[in-house]
């Protein structure tokens, strides 16, 4: 059941204009949803521990209820009326559990790390898609996690040592900077205008605004070009974002698949509510090829609204 922020919050009337354009008739259920608290999860750290041993340790005072996309996540739940801090848990100090949004997981799922690979995280901070691809990879090989704020590399590093992952080197670069390199995998969780996740953040429509999403956009291109070129043949990149505007999604990749006549884009088989992917937004040229992209809005699985493409490079 959806419990309401009790706050009144200024919509910009660009942002409804925009947003009806793009939802229509979908435009209040997302606003609803948005302006709902949003359910807690965890990802279970297996790095540390097993899944039904924290199961049985949270048991007792709090509800746990599967993610059908990720064997390691839970959305939960505290038993008693008083609302309590996941994070303030012996099994979150322990770095037992992460606690991460369930859309938050789909990227590093996506990717699909292996064992023994070499993999960049290229904007890395705070470190929950890091965790989680070191996590798949059993701490095995080498995965390079950058992030180009020096202020953000702290808390990155806080929760790399937080929850045992040794197979990782942190960096403080531009994205670019690794454009010349050779990797088996790149994450791309790209910084964007966040407007999937209003619900865990009101600030975000203060911030929004036309000038934002462009600025991004511009942003995303040279971040989604430079993840390509520094993969090895054969090798997959991911690109997410958790914004539901085209012109930094849809948009972002089709300008990709324009640039490089080796990028093949791969569909993405998972058990998730999904809605269509955006081919056609005002004045936008969006490659057809996009529609085998995941976009979810909140209201799809009461998540925060997510993007993820997954790209080869062939």
């Amino acid at each position: 059941m959806l419990e309401k922020i009790p706050q009144q919050i200024e919509i910009k009337d660009k942002f409804k204009e925009r947003y009806k354009d793009l939802l229509r008739k979908k435009y209040d259920l997302f606003m609803k949803y948005s302006l709902s608290y949003i359910r807690k999860s965890i990802r279970i750290n297996t790095l540390k521990t097993s899944i039904s041993k924290v199961k049985k340790s949270l048991e007792n005072n709090w509800e746990l209820e599967q993610v059908p996309w990720c064997e390691e996540g839970f959305w939960i739940k505290y038993k008693k009326e008083k609302r309590f801090d996941v994070g303030n848990t012996p099994e979150h100090q322990l770095g037992y559990i992460y606690v991460q949004d369930a859309a938050s997981m789909l990227p590093a799922i996506i990717l699909e790390p292996k064992k023994e690979e070499l993999i960049l995280d290229m904007c890395a901070a705070p470190g929950s898609k890091t965790t989680q691809i070191a996590q798949y990879m059993k701490n095995k090989g080498l995965l390079i996690a950058n992030d180009v704020k020096g202020d953000r590399l702290k808390s990155l590093g806080i929760n790399l040592r937080r929850t045992g992952t040794h197979n990782t080197i942190i960096t403080q670069q531009q994205g670019t900077f690794y454009r010349k390199m050779s990797f088996d995998r790149v994450l791309v969780d790209a910084p964007c205008s966040g407007t999937g996740t209003i619900r865990r953040s009101l600030k975000i429509l203060k911030m929004w605004s036309p000038n934002l999403v462009k600025k991004m956009a511009g942003i995303q291109k040279q971040l989604i070009e430079a993840g390509f070129l520094a993969l090895n043949k054969g090798g997959t990149m991911v690109y997410s974002t958790c914004t539901q505007e085209p012109e930094e999604n849809e948009a972002v990749v089709s300008h990709l698949l324009n640039l490089y006549e080796n990028v093949e884009l791969q569909d993405i088989k998972l058990k998730i509510n999904r809605s269509k992917a955006i081919t056609k937004f005002g004045n936008l040229k969006i490659n057809p090829e996009v529609k085998k992209c995941l976009r979810i809005y909140p209201q799809d699985n009461d998540t925060e609204g997510f993007f993820v493409a997954k790209i080869k490079k062939k």
